[in-house]
């Protein structure tokens, strides 16, 4: 009985990791952003780069603190097809969120997601930092909530960016 057991857990702890590494990605959302440089785009627009989807606000201190990392990497990757969006929450001040971009020269786009619109799309998102990893087939390959191990965010991106 004990062996059967056994062989019964093993199996099912094999289907399980299977489906966690082959799992389906989910396609990141269609949805039109407005840049605060005024350019609209699409998600679409995008395909054959890799993109960041980072949701923060200024009243956020973990999301404060994390965007030094967050234009280290997109100066770092840039070259190499990746993209960082950050959407601000819709509870935060657009005035606010101006001064942070011009005061800080963050080097991507930044959208205020002013209706919540956006992050009704990701799902609901409500808690800040909360990050998409998208593939340059419009696919999300990881969600990032709050604080995240930069080292394992690196490999999987740099995994990405080598994958066609």
């Amino acid at each position: 009985m004990k062996k059967i057991f056994l062989v019964f857990t093993v199996a099912v702890a094999i289907g399980i990791s299977a489906w966690f590494i082959w799992r389906p990605t989910e396609a990141a959302p269609t949805i039109t952003l407005t840049g605060l440089d005024g350019r609209q785009f699409t998600l679409r627009d995008l395909r054959g780069k890799v993109v960041l989807i980072k949701f923060w606000a200024t009243s956020c201190t973990t999301c404060v603190r994390q965007m030094p990392e967050t234009i280290a990497t997109q100066q770092k990757y840039a070259a190499q097809g990746y993209e960082t969006i950050a959407i601000a929450m819709r509870y935060d001040p657009p005035n606010y969120v101006v001064n942070f971009v011009q005061t800080r020269k963050l080097p991507f786009t930044v959208v205020i997601d002013s209706m919540g619109k956006i992050a009704q799309a990701f799902g609901n998102v409500q808690l800040t930092p909360t990050a998409f990893l998208i593939n340059k087939q419009g696919q999300v390959v990881k969600r990032y909530v709050g604080e995240y191990d930069r080292a394992e965010f690196e490999a999987t991106l740099e995994k990405t960016l080598a994958s066609s």
